[in-house]
């Protein structure tokens, strides 16, 4: 691992071999300036050595924000039904609610789950879901008050703009009132996801009838204010360009700057397989995802362009796989997500890498890239300490038999959480319980 000094050497050493464009946009950001959204683009483009500069200035931004630490959090995605009435191109996850793999977990099923991720450590449950038809307002809310009745330590992480915008529109309520009954419910925080590029033209092609740029902004911006904070995400390797990702970034930062309620901004490349709008060529010139050498340049130009607005910039390893995860981690990023226990929906897209890893491989693969581990909790405080050696956690143990947790394709297959049985059994029961 290069210490600060050697690694501006190197630094200065591949400044004086790149591309004079590309060297001066880099040579900016290093003395603290602004990138344009012209200049992002510029650096999406660059190969050879112009990238090992970029990487190389990313990783020192990235030591100049958060130091050689590099963090994960012990969670558990609850995806507590994969029905939506909505047909995103890129989604493999969403099914009808006629269709024979929908299906929906109980509430007493989804705080079981909660509660078993909590006695083996977890600190956070990540609630993501389809948008289920007709659905009860007050669905979200019940969700979280019932597993806080039960858990009323563990963080929630729940409800993307999408659902948040769709809640609202089911309760008949502004988009503060509806975010309002969420906090007063237990929610800690929002994924930013549902973000993909934040485009309209963009977001068009690959999800029509999904919620706008405009509406993006406003869930996230109005979140922040009330004191609620969240990710940012984007969703890269199909049909946007390199100006389309600079904006993107360009967008993010102003909010930041403006609010500084994003935790994070985690990149997340298109898993295109299984994707509808690939595997039946919806779309002219879809991209089969981001390359090797896009992943990498993402992480990076998302350092250069947030610096130091947005200090922590997470790569996925659900998406990348634990190889190329490492390899951002020397290109910007500094943080690995969540063990996640039960992850569905990049699985159901075509993702291969699994749905559990465990604390002790996280923090291997951290090791391995010459770094130092740390848990950390949803909003970033060290849980774990710093140390050379590696405490053993309950997960890791638990992992060893990861038949426990099932998967998602036995999941679309349980007869005994079937979208027709008892999703009108769940929302008789929202409707029945007392509002907070």
């Amino acid at each position: 691992m290069l210490g600060g000094s050697a690694l501006r050497d190197m630094v200065d050493r591949l400044l004086a071999s790149a591309s004079l464009d590309v060297a001066r946009i880099l040579d900016r950001a290093l003395a603290g300036h602004e990138l344009t959204v012209e200049e992002g683009a510029r650096l999406f483009d660059t190969h050879g050595p112009d990238l090992l500069l970029l990487m190389a200035v990313a990783d020192e931004l990235r030591r100049r924000a958060v130091g050689d630490v590099v963090t994960y959090v012990v969670n558990r995605n609850i995806n507590f039904t994969n029905v939506c009435i909505k047909r995103c191109g890129f989604c493999a996850f969403s099914r009808g609610h006629r269709e024979e793999q929908g299906y929906f977990l109980p509430l007493e099923e989804v705080v079981r789950r909660a509660k078993e991720a909590w006695e083996l450590g977890a600190t956070e449950v990540c609630i993501q879901a389809g948008l289920p038809p007709k659905m009860d307002p007050d669905l979200y809310p019940t969700i979280c008050r019932a597993i806080k009745a039960e858990l009323p330590e563990v963080h929630i992480h729940g409800f993307s703009p999408e659902e948040v915008v769709y809640g609202a529109l089911r309760a008949r309520c502004s988009i503060e009132e509806y975010l309002l009954r969420l906090k007063d419910a237990g929610v800690g925080s929002l994924p930013g996801t549902s973000a993909e590029i934040l485009d309209d033209e963009v977001r068009r092609l690959i999800s029509p009838g999904r919620i706008t740029t405009a509406q993006w902004v406003e869930v996230i911006t109005t979140a922040h204010r009330l004191g609620i904070p969240t990710t940012a995400t984007i969703m890269y390797g199909h049909v946007e360009t390199n100006r389309h990702r600079a904006a993107h970034l360009a967008l993010i930062r102003d909010i930041q700057k403006e609010t500084g309620g994003f935790t994070e901004f985690v990149p997340l490349s298109l898993v295109h397989s299984e994707a509808p709008m690939y595997r039946k060529r919806l779309i002219p010139g879809l991209r089969p995802g981001a390359t090797g050498e896009e992943v990498v340049k993402m992480h990076a130009v998302a350092r250069i362009m947030l610096y130091p607005h947005v200090r922590n910039i997470q790569v996925s390893w659900v998406k990348e796989g634990p190889k190329l995860a490492q390899w951002c981690l020397n290109a910007g990023a500094n943080d690995l997500g969540g063990t996640l226990i039960n992850e569905s929906i990049s699985t159901a897209a075509g993702a291969t890498y699994g749905q559990l890893v465990p604390p002790r491989e996280l923090r291997r693969w951290i090791r391995d890239a010459g770094r130092i581990p740390a848990e950390r909790t949803t909003l970033y405080q060290l849980r774990s300490p710093l140390t050379d050696e590696d405490p053993p956690h309950p997960l890791d143990e638990a992992a060893e038999h990861p038949e426990r947790f099932g998967s998602y394709f036995e999941l679309i297959r349980d007869e005994r959480f079937a979208f027709r049985k008892h999703y009108r059994i769940v929302l008789q029961q929202v409707g029945s319980t007392p509002a907070a």
